[in-house]
């Protein structure tokens, strides 16, 4: 096979327009495995498919394309590089979007190997084409470049290529295409500032983290929502929070969020600096945040009151961010009846909202009530107890009810609410003395999907390995559970037939 694939190669770069050859040899690939490719790397000759590519015709370039996928899958990326750097090139320029993206998708093998990627180093052109391809109208053009640029830029030699040459002037060129790209190469700066203090301050040497935090606190309510984005995920890394903090971001996004409320375009931007706070809160301690930036936990519990689903499902998710570890949960018990309020209000969307924010209510509530059994003290357990009585009249019945629903993400929604709290004693209680409760948890039937069938294997998972559980449910319900558990989530029942004699 591999010998007739050579064959048609060999055929293909004698003929001006090959089309029949390159069917032919499309079609003879599918079945060549790779293995035998590679071993006849060697007499691979792409030069005349290459060629082929610069002429306009459309289906002899979509062939070419699909047989050069294959055919470079079985060269070793430094043969790449140094062999086809002319045709790489070119092909960074093509007016085609599919050859630009089999290139950056070789370039892109190029740049995961230690030895190839010098070469790329060493190739300042073909740098500058793979910077020009984030400007191009193609997403997933873009895409690949700052994928490469972003891999290049992990070594010392890439950062010094990427900001210590004409290359960080063409970056600052490419910009100015327009806002889109303009946010395209914020991505990529953040990206490349996120992998170390080193890489950032590569970054900030070069301006554009400057220019970035600018266009986050400047007038343009638009460009604030974009911005705050990327910002947030410069927050995710240490060095990143450390930088911003020392910039003063932290504080001057904390006043723009105290000025929001006389400004009428506000919700443009205001829930992506809530977000912002809350991953702030939880990555470093939710304590010191909210104590030392009141204003974000203010502004939560005003969105919960509003009468913008949008903004109520921000601020269910940073509360469920908020409260899903230990300090968290003692920060929002500290705001007293406010907060048994709030759950009342959560409780509320869970049962009325539309399914998207019932969803997000349900996993909020589900991180909020979770407390690992090492955490597990008088004082917390009380604590969730008296959180969850404040959620509805009869909180048992209302999830219950979302269970039975028939759309499948609400009821596993519901099952994790009550995965949540299924170590917890006080929740045991309520389940077991729950009418039908333990035989809902055992009934296998009531269960249609895959999704289903975990979120269910994985309550009787919480439940079963609970210490207190044979205590409360009894031991033959725990039996049971342990039953369920070694039978795993996908066990059918097996149904006995009876042999009668006679019957055919």
């Amino acid at each position: 096979m591999a010998a007739q694939a050579l064959s048609l190669l060999r055929e293909v770069s004698r003929l001006e327009a090959p089309l029949e050859e390159l069917r032919a040899l499309q079609s003879v690939l599918q079945s060549v495995p790779l293995s035998e490719l590679r071993e006849q790397a060697a007499e691979l000759r792409l030069g005349p498919l290459f060629s082929l590519l610069n002429e306009n015709h459309r289906e002899q370039t979509t062939l070419c394309v699909s047989i050069l996928e294959r055919l470079l899958q079985a060269l070793e990326p430094v043969h790449m590089a140094r062999n086809l750097r002319v045709d790489l090139q070119r092909g960074l320029t093509h007016p085609n979007d599919s050859v630009k993206i089999l290139t950056l998708s070789q370039v892109g093998r190029i740049v995961e190997n230690a030895d190839a990627v010098t070469e790329i180093l060493n190739n300042a052109e073909l740098l500058k084409q793979i910077v020009y391809c984030i400007g191009g109208e193609n997403l997933s053009v873009a895409k690949a470049a700052i994928k490469s640029l972003s891999r290049i830029s992990l070594t010392q030699a890439g950062l010094e290529a990427l900001f210590e040459s004409n290359l960080l002037d063409d970056l600052k060129s490419v910009m100015e295409t327009n806002d889109i790209v303009r946010y395209r190469v914020y991505e990529l700066i953040v990206e490349i500032s996120s992998v170390s203090p080193e890489s950032l301050n590569y970054c900030t040497t070069s301006g554009l983290v400057t220019q970035l935090l600018r266009e986050l606190t400047g007038e343009d309510v638009l460009v604030r929502a974009t911005c705050i984005e990327m910002v947030t995920s410069l927050a995710y890394t240490h060095h990143g929070r450390q930088y911003l903090a020392q910039e003063g971001v932290i504080d001057q996004i904390s006043n723009i969020i105290v000025g929001a409320d006389s400004d009428p375009f506000s919700s443009f931007y205001l829930p992506g600096f809530v977000k912002f706070f809350g991953n702030l809160a939880i990555m470093d301690s939710p304590q010191q945040i909210c104590e030392r930036y009141p204003v974000f936990v203010e502004k939560v519990f005003e969105m919960t009151e509003s009468q913008d689903p949008t903004m109520i499902g921000v601020a269910v998710d940073t509360i469920g961010i908020l409260g899903s570890n230990v300090e968290g949960k003692q920060v929002l018990q500290k705001t007293g009846t406010r907060f048994e309020r709030l759950l009342m209000r959560i409780g509320y969307q869970a049962k009325n909202a539309s399914t998207e924010l019932k969803i997000r209510c349900l996993d909020a509530i589900s991180s909020l009530f979770y407390l690992p059994a090492e955490q597990q003290t008088d004082d917390l357990l009380r604590m969730t107890e008296s959180w969850f009585s404040s959620l509805s009249r009869d909180p048992m019945e209302l999830f219950r009810g979302i269970s039975t629903q028939p759309f499948f993400e609400l009821h596993c929604a519901a099952l994790k609410v009550f995965t949540a709290i299924a170590n917890q004693p006080w929740a045991q209680k309520l389940m077991f003395n729950s009418p039908g409760f333990v035989e809902y948890v055992m009934d296998r039937s009531v269960e249609r999907d895959r999704a289903s069938k975990d979120a269910k294997y994985e309550l009787v998972k919480a439940l079963a390995n609970s210490k207190t559980i044979a205590e409360i449910f009894g031991n033959p319900n725990y039996l049971r559970l342990r039953t369920y558990l070694s039978e795993g989530p996908y066990y059918v029942k097996p149904i006995s037939t009876t042999a009668v004699e006679g019957a055919e």
